[in-house]
């Protein structure tokens, strides 16, 4: 266990949490202490993507726009906001490979056609718009960062 020390009302508060506690408590701690603001940015302002299919799995390629966004995009397009982003859609697991030396990410959507090109009533069961999908999924940057990034 560890103790947190932060200030609410000008009045110190302590509290006593484990290290799971600390990942969810820490962040939202460190933002009001710290008065960060954020702002929600679109993909689509930070990458470009393509998609395609193998059987039963989309492949989404996003590829930074600016070299400098790659870190951003490593940070906080990780599989598991992949997964969240596209919901029922995906209804295996999410991979994700970094391509550092194309400041791009590769991800595999698993079960996301319905069955495939061939055994699929979906309408885009080659997934040729998981690409389009996934840009329109925003994260979260402070204002500084998205400042410092030429952003705001």
């Amino acid at each position: 266990m560890r103790e947190i020390f932060f200030r609410k009302d000008a009045k110190t508060q302590r509290r006593k949490t484990s290290s799971w506690q600390r990942e969810l408590i820490e962040p939202t701690i460190l933002k009001h202490i710290n008065n960060i603001n954020e702002m929600k940015l679109s993909l689509l302002k930070l990458a470009h993507a393509r998609s395609g299919d193998k059987g039963d799995t989309a492949n989404v390629g996003l590829i930074a726009l600016k070299d400098e966004y790659y870190p951003l995009l490593v940070r906080e397009v990780t599989a598991e906001a992949v997964k969240t982003h596209f919901g029922p859609m995906v209804k295996g697991e999410v991979e994700r490979f970094e391509l550092d030396n194309l400041k791009a990410l590769n991800f595999l959507l698993h079960e996301s056609l319905g069955g495939g090109g061939t055994l699929s009533l979906m309408t885009d069961a080659q997934g040729k718009t998981f690409s389009t999908a996934l840009l329109r999924m925003n994260i979260e940057v402070s204002d500084s960062e998205a400042s410092q990034l030429g952003l705001s």
